[in-house]
């Protein structure tokens, strides 16, 4: 009975509309009042999974990303991509591709990737002929790449979620070829369809342009070879990362660039902590779910499940990736990850898949729920962008939700895409 209240009560709020954090706190506290266990334990559990000293990192890359896409960033990043790929059949798309790829690095989040990124290029596309949905879609889909690089705050939410045990450099290494990948597939399928639908490529502005636009991108580019570098190298923890970052990131936009002015600055706070109100709610609340679900043991049930059902490790990891798929289409990325991460990640240790690998597994299932209907928060931003209904989007985005899900398998079957960069850097 047990499970049905906690679940019932789970998925009926999420039907009705609520928002997922008080989703997951009303269904835990139903569940242990069901128990007899004192409520107090819930929000024990909520105020010990938000103060763990690891999570500061979150709000500070939030903020990081804030400054730098307030800070005039991504226009360089767009700049020094159009000089790149331009040329390229569908050129707008391919430097979009790009842009995002790069601005990714810095920004570490789909939805700072596809506001920055996409509020210049989604207008740009459609003054130039593009259409609206795929303009709209191939902005999404190259947003995901965000997920996949240094600072993505999901990894070191992802390592809090399996209990602190899985090195947050690992992650950040083992993102960075199925990011590559991923963005490459996306570009391959941006220009398959530009050429379909006749779409110009621009004009080569030469390689004196590249270079310069190059040089004017590089304080921003270092930034991920301070954070990355610093981490792998031993030199600070991913606490003092952040930091460090956060603090470089003011100087470069308000003293180098200059572009950062004290309204954006004022705007850059504020937006990160709401962000990061938000997101640490949310670890809060399903941490408490988590703990609940470790009481009853569903982890370990799962387990036993999934063995019955068979013992084939193909067949457990489809099955994973199919479930995780279809809980994206209605949960937010934050609250999956602490959720699915003690349910999933003991099967998945159990038949031999590296926890680091399954991070980077379950991270691209959560960003492919972000451009998939009903909850796709990335794939509403996209549209809101294009002043287009998300209808429209849905209509042709499936070459692109296509090739996010090929890269998706790759992942899950070739270790070697995930586990062989961090293996090399020890």
């Amino acid at each position: 009975m047990e499970y049905v209240i906690l679940f019932g009560v789970l998925f009926g709020l999420l039907a009705l509309g609520v928002p997922v954090a008080f989703c997951l706190l009303a269904s835990t506290l139903a569940t242990v009042l069901y128990l007899l266990l004192p409520p107090l334990v819930v929000f024990q559990q909520m105020g010990s999974d938000m103060s763990s000293v690891a999570l500061l990192a979150i709000p500070l890359f939030i903020f990081t990303g804030e400054l730098m896409m307030k800070g005039g960033l991504a226009d360089r990043m767009i700049a020094l991509a159009s000089s790149m790929v331009g040329h390229v059949r569908g050129g707008l798309g391919q430097v979009t591709v790009v842009g995002s790829t790069l601005f990714g690095g810095v920004s570490g989040s789909a939805i700072a990737d596809v506001s920055a990124i996409g509020g210049t290029m989604i207008p740009q596309m459609q003054k130039r002929g593009y259409q609206s949905d795929y303009a709209v879609n191939v902005t999404i889909s190259a947003a995901l790449v965000a997920l996949l690089v240094p600072p993505s705050h999901n990894m070191i939410l992802y390592s809090a979620a399996a209990g602190g045990g899985v090195s947050i450099s690992d992650l950040f290494a083992a993102g960075i070829i199925p990011a590559l990948l991923l963005a490459a597939s996306l570009m391959v399928t941006a220009y398959v369809i530009a050429r379909r639908r006749g779409y110009a490529a621009e004009a080569f502005p030469g390689f004196r342009t590249v270079a310069t636009r190059f040089v004017a991108a590089i304080p921003g580019l270092l930034l991920v070879l301070i954070i990355f570098g610093g981490i792998r190298a031993g030199i600070f923890t991913a606490v003092e990362s952040a930091s460090i970052a956060a603090v470089y990131a003011a100087v470069i936009t308000g003293l180098v660039y200059r572009h950062l002015s004290w309204d954006g600055f004022k705007a850059a706070c504020t937006g990160a902590a709401r962000t990061a109100g938000a997101v640490l709610f949310i670890i809060g609340t399903a941490g408490a779910f988590g703990w609940l679900m470790a009481y009853l043991q569903i982890p370990a049930q799962m387990v036993e499940l999934l063995q019955v059902l068979t013992d084939n490790p193909i067949l457990i990891l489809l099955l994973i990736n199919v479930i995780l798929l279809i809980l994206g289409t209605f949960m937010d990325m934050a609250p999956l990850i602490i959720i699915c991460t003690p349910i999933f990640l003991p099967v998945a240790k159990a038949f031999g898949v590296d926890p680091v690998q399954f991070g980077v597994i379950l991270l691209l299932n959560c960003g492919i729920g972000l451009i998939t209907p009903p909850v796709g928060s990335v794939l509403f931003v996209g549209s809101a962008i294009a002043r287009q209904p998300m209808t429209t989007a849905l209509k042709t985005i499936w070459p692109f939700w296509l090739t996010c899900a090929a890269v998706l398998m790759l992942v899950t079957f070739v270790p070697a895409l995930s586990l062989w960069l961090p293996a090399l850097l020890k």
